[in-house]
């Protein structure tokens, strides 16, 4: 399987913090927001992520992540030339996801809950299958700013609107989607929305209504933040120092992630450690595996 990491756009629900800086390497408490959603597609087991960006921006995630190798991933980098749309970046990255299924994430948007490396390598090994794709959904306060999962009297998904005015539910989609390979060519047909972008929604109502779609739904003991505000920014980075303060864990260390899955080794892990020394990431690396 392959995974697109979506961070490009131009962050306006940031400006003027946005004009100088992409949205996805503001800090997120200790580390670039980019590294949790690139954390999670590591605890999928897909080694394989092509990072899209603008076309001032592109560098500096090369710069920041490298080829990915010390992560024990390869990272590949599109350039996105301007917004149209989430589901522009499949066809942005056709050739690179080749025949395989596909990952899309948003670089947005951080996940947090027990159990969760088990629930992504189960939808995974599904979605290797070639039948059904997956979304997730997360009850939300403020439904009209999401794409909203509409369920029938036996709690099943009949529809998905984007950022509907009258929301018909709270359950709001994530920016995490599973599909088979043929997402690719559904993408190239579909048209530009009112708003002028290629609304993933399209993409998720498309096997919807051939009863191809698969929705998860995250519970209360799971968290998701999508970082796109001042407040939500704030509110995210509160609560990763908290978790990480009361249980003495990194969210989103891509390093340990990373050792987790057998990606690298200790050694290697110390080596990242070293660059980064004296700082409370590198001291929790060094502290953690340099025994």
């Amino acid at each position: 399987m392959k995974a697109l990491l979506l961070a490009g756009g131009n962050g306006s629900r940031l400006l003027p913090i946005t004009l100088g800086v992409s949205k996805q390497l503001l800090p997120v408490y200790d580390k670039p927001m980019i590294y949790y959603p690139l954390s999670v597609l590591i605890l999928a087991g897909i080694r394989e992520i092509m990072i899209i960006s603008t076309p001032q921006d592109i560098g500096r995630y090369q710069h920041l992540l490298g080829d990915g190798s010390r992560f024990g991933v390869s990272l590949l980098y599109k350039i996105q030339e301007e917004p149209k749309g989430i589901a522009e970046a499949f066809i942005l990255g056709k050739d690179f996801i080749g025949e395989a299924p596909v990952c899309l994430i948003l670089g947005d948007n951080i996940f947090y809950g027990l159990d969760f490396s088990e629930k992504l390598e189960k939808v995974v090994e599904r979605t290797k299958l070639g039948e059904k794709g997956t979304i997730f959904g997360y009850t939300v306060n403020n439904p009209e700013r999401y794409g909203v999962i509409e369920f029938d009297h036996d709690g099943i998904a009949r529809s998905i609107e984007e950022k509907p005015k009258n929301p018909k539910s709270n359950c709001a989609v994530v920016g995490l989607y599973f599909y088979p390979n043929e997402v690719v060519d559904i993408a190239k047909k579909v048209k530009p929305s009112k708003r002028g972008e290629i609304e993933i929604s399209a993409i998720n109502n498309h096997f919807l209504k051939a009863r191809r779609l698969l929705v998860e739904t995250l519970d209360k003991g799971f968290t998701w933040l999508d970082t796109g505000t001042p407040e939500s920014l704030l509110e995210a980075g509160q609560f990763i120092e908290t978790i990480e303060k009361r249980q003495g864990i990194k969210v989103g260390c891509l390093e340990e992630v990373a050792f987790q899955k057998g990606y690298i080794t200790k050694v290697q892990i110390l080596n990242c450690a070293s660059q980064i020394k004296g700082t409370s990431y590198g001291q929790y690396l060094e502290k953690k595996y340099g025994k």
